[in-house]
């Protein structure tokens, strides 16, 4: 028997257990059902779980659980990424707190720690993962520096630096002065600063006391400057087209160029350009041939190519010193407070530098073309499919790919160099000898790269390495291409293209065939969650609170394609109230003595209220199969719960609540078996969402003799007629109740309902369910006497409810009067606020929001109390 508190603690932990025992989360290889293959974007190995990933591993979840209902054999590949710097970062600091640091260990033994703490602690989220309910096959669990998944990533490598895909170039790049290596445009945080715009003038060379003045935020950068852009149909300055600029300081010669990057609007007009140090300067003098001077070293220090009291300052030091030799030779004009974007290190808070340096890039525009090409021709789809022209925009203008990092943790680049540094690839040292031997004609030393590959370089081979590419594996034959990807839209650049790109290089077929593109969660004020702002949620919290399954059907249901989650604890709170009500339920029906029966026969029934409940079931099945297949998570969950908690429970078993107090032995049985066999019904259909408690109820069903097996009702003929009766009942109840409610009639109070031009099949309905509506509605169908009536419109049909001297309809009337009143007040007060310019302009977001909020509420109130006062008829 159930306990009579429904408590998650006690079923979470135990039904995953059972489940994980009885192998249901297990591919096979070998079986003849039809494949279906999700891989898992594989989490940091130093993670811990937090909304973000709550919602992608249960949205992934969803569909491997329904899948397996619909006798799929499934393989939802897990594994964990090795998050070279992130990784790095953990183990430094654990290092530091014995006093100890990574070069005194030196290399070799550092890598040993790593090893060490992954471990030891590496696999904290996928415990998590488990405690969310993620049903992955867990034996076929994989990690980016896996032997097998290093030696794929050496052998890709090889095969692009032989196709000339991989090269090695001084490029710009995103620099971090703390951690001393480049990092991804991921991995950057752009953070809005207050500070200031400096007016700079650079004399010109030919028109003598004349100045061309620059705007710029980082004036440090002005040594390694050598040009000036203006916009070329900028009248202010056409007459010094053909000048030259004299760079303040060096006192160096530098071009006026002619260029659109160069906004007229902005600033003084004038740009100057610092090729080595700024994205956009790059670019500008690229096109204008102009010189790359890099003015930094690796820490963020001026170096020796800039004047020797400058060198060795560190960058915001340099700043203030170049500002005051400015001020002194009367070339700072101004400066104005400005407000612009930084990039931020994500993991060090370190400022990051575009810094000229020599790095391994993959040429990306040439693997792009396929993969822009794959989308095109819908051989990979992307839902919602508005993210499908973000993908090409970002892939036509894509640029070479930085794959080299500067750390030790992560896939060593498999180059080594000869003495004259020719690189040679090569899956080892042996292998880099002889192909070092075969061109010098000669035995000579090598020297191995000291980088290691970009964490996304293995990553974004996870759909095929996984499996056993190269080789031709049964794994990889049987799943590749995977069927689906459920992913967020941060990393469609940074993991979902470059695995289309790298998967059509080296299979030639897409690595998948849909991709889910799900939404960011924000809090409960549609704010982003940051630790700054105190108001990040934490899943493991909420799980540990209401459980598990009240977490995973709350994400399902915000789960809209396109839209943002606003996500609050109340409606996780929400969630298990639902589970709580159909535990509730469930234990109602067992106390009743309904016991499943292997011969039921749904098509046999007689009663309508059971064919009703079925008609219903069948309908609801079908739109939640529909829904699920559409990926529109949120419309299967929102069915689901309204057919439970409104169609199920408010309803169904209500109605059946005399039948089963009644002597008719042979209704009662049609009954009890209808009512366990829809429960049962309604736990599978509930289980992807909730699998904790679908599978705690059915096992009471089925004394532990599971079967899971989407219900398929095509043979099941609908009873329209009953659906057409009980649905006519039900409607008039609802309007009943909702007028007895709106004029606060006592609940127990019966009245008397009559009606006037009600069609003859309609009156046999009242007939027929009196008794439904002397229970559910405390009404009797007789004729009204008093004056004081309420009248309701339901179905195009009058209806009147006699009050008689239970309420003073008068008093109720001026009631409702005097409310609307001071709602039509509140009313006109907003609409004056929300009309003013200053108000709208000035107030923060969130109070205007409010302000909104509040307006459509009062203007639903007045709606209401409008209905209600409408229904009042003193005669």
């Amino acid at each position: 028997m159930l306990d009579k508190t429904f408590d998650p603690k006690k079923i979470d932990n135990k039904n995953y257990e059972i489940e994980e025992k009885l192998g249901i989360f297990n591919s096979d290889v070998n079986s003849t059902k039809k494949s279906f293959c999700l891989m898992m974007p594989p989490p940091n190995v130093t993670g811990v779980l937090h909304m973000g990933h709550a919602l992608n591993f249960t949205l992934q979840d969803i569909i491997v659980r329904y899948k397996r209902l619909n006798n799929y054999n499934v393989l939802w590949q897990p594994g964990t990424d090795h998050a070279g710097i992130a990784t790095q970062i953990v183990v430094e600091k654990q290092l530091n707190k014995n006093n100890q640091n990574r070069h005194e260990l030196g290399k070799e033994d550092f890598i040993k720690k790593v090893w060490e703490w992954k471990n030891k602690s590496g696999n904290q989220i996928v415990s998590q993962m488990r405690q969310l309910g993620v049903s992955a096959d867990w034996a076929r669990e994989r990690f980016t520096m896996d032997d097998e998944l290093s030696d794929t990533v050496k052998k890709v490598f090889i095969e692009l630096f032989d196709n000339k895909l991989i090269f090695k170039e001084k490029r710009l790049i995103n620099w971090d002065v703390k951690l001393q290596t480049a990092v991804s445009d991921l991995e950057v945080e752009n953070k809005d600063v207050n500070g200031f715009l400096y007016f700079i003038k650079y004399p010109f060379k030919k028109n003598k006391g004349s100045y061309i003045t620059i705007a710029t935020t980082r004036p440090e950068t002005m040594l390694g400057d050598t040009g000036v852009a203006v916009h070329p149909k900028d009248k202010r300055f056409k007459k010094f087209h053909n000048d030259t600029v004299i760079l303040p300081i060096l006192e160096k010669e530098i071009p006026l160029v002619l260029d659109e990057h160069a906004d007229p609007e902005k600033g003084s007009g004038a740009v100057k350009i610092t090729p080595a140090h700024d994205f956009n300067d790059f670019e500008v003098g690229t096109r204008h041939k102009l010189k790359l001077i890099n003015i930094f070293d690796n820490e963020g220090k001026l170096n020796e190519l800039n004047p020797k009291e400058f060198q060795g300052l560190d960058r915001l030091k340099a700043r203030e010193k170049i500002l005051e030799v400015l001020n002194n030779k009367g070339l700072l004009e101004k400066k104005e407070q400005y407000k612009y974007t930084v990039p931020y290190g994500d993991r060090s808070g370190e400022v990051l530098e575009p810094f000229l340096t020599d790095q391994w890039f993959v040429d990306a525009k040439k693997l792009s073309k396929d993969a822009i090409k794959i989308v095109k021709e819908n051989k990979i789809s992307f839902l919602p499919k508005s993210w499908e022209k973000i993908y090409f925009d970002w892939l036509e203008n894509i640029q070479p790919w930085c794959i080299s990092r500067q750390i030790w943790w992560g896939h060593k680049i498999p180059i080594w160099y000869g003495p004259d540094k020719k690189a040679f690839a090569a899956m080892n040292k042996k292998e880099a000898l002889i192909k070092a031997e075969k061109f010098y004609k000669k035995k000579v030393e090598l020297i191995q790269d000291n980088d290691v590959l970009d964490t996304w370089f293995s990553s974004s081979l996870w759909p095929f390495s996984t499996l056993g590419w190269p080789n031709q594996t049964k794994e990889y034959k049987k799943y590749y291409p995977t069927n689906l990807l459920i992913t967020g839209f941060d990393i469609i650049f940074f993991w979902v293209a470059r695995m289309i790109m790298m998967g059509l290089f080296f299979t030639k077929k897409p690595p998948f065939k849909e991709v889910y593109i799900h939404a960011l969660i924000r809090d409960e004020k549609g704010q982003k969650m940051s630790k700054s702002k105190g108001n990040v949620i934490d899943p493991l919290e909420l799980t540990s609170k209401y459980g598990s399954d009240a977490l995973r059907f709350t994400l399902s249901s915000l789960a809209s394609p396109g839209r943002d989650i606003k996500l609050s604890t109340q409606k996780v709170e929400s969630s298990r109230n639902f589970a709580t009500k159909i535990w509730n339920a469930s234990r109602y029906i067992f106390l009743n003595d309904c016991k499943i029966n292997s011969s039921f026969d749904p098509k046999k029934i007689n009663h309508e209220v059971n064919k009703w409940i079925i008609h219903s079931l069948v309908e609801v099945n079908a739109n939640i199969t529909k829904t699920i297949d559409e990926y529109k998570f949120n419309e299967a969950s929102n069915n689901l719960y309204q057919f439970i908690w409104r169609t199920f429970c408010d309803w169904y078993l209500e109605f059946t609540k005399p039948i089963l107090q009644s002597n008719d032995k042979k209704l009662v049985d049609e009954t009890k078996n209808t009512i366990i066999w829809t429960l049962d019904n309604i736990l599978i259909m509930l289980y992807p969402f909730m699998p904790f408690l679908s599978r705690e109820l059915r096992s009471q069903i089925h004394n532990n003799e599971l079967v899971y097996q989407w219900p398929n009702f095509k043979n099941l003929k609908k009873s329209d007629d009953a659906k057409k009766e009980i649905d006519w009942i039900v409607n008039l109840i609802s309007q009943i109740r909702t007028v007895r409610t709106s004029v606060r009639i006592p609940a127990k109070a019966v009245l008397n309902l009559s009606f006037k031009d009600l069609k003859k099949d309609k009156q046999n309905f009242l007939i027929k369910y009196s008794s439904f509506l002397q229970r559910l509605a405390r009404v009797e169908i007789k004729e009204t006497k008093s004056k004081n009536i309420l009248q309701f419109v339901c179905d195009k049909t009058n209806f009147f409810l006699d009050v008689g001297d239970i309420i003073d309809l008068k008093d109720e009337e001026k009631r409702i009067s005097d409310q609307m009143e001071k709602i039509r007040i509140e009313i006109n007060k907003i609409n004056k606020m929300l009309k003013n310019s200053n108000f709208i302009k000035n107030a923060p977001i969130e109070v205007v929001k409010k302000q909104k909020e509040s307006f459509m509420n009062y203007k639903k109130t007045l709606k209401k109390l409008e209905e209600a006062k409408k229904n009042i008829s003193t005669n």
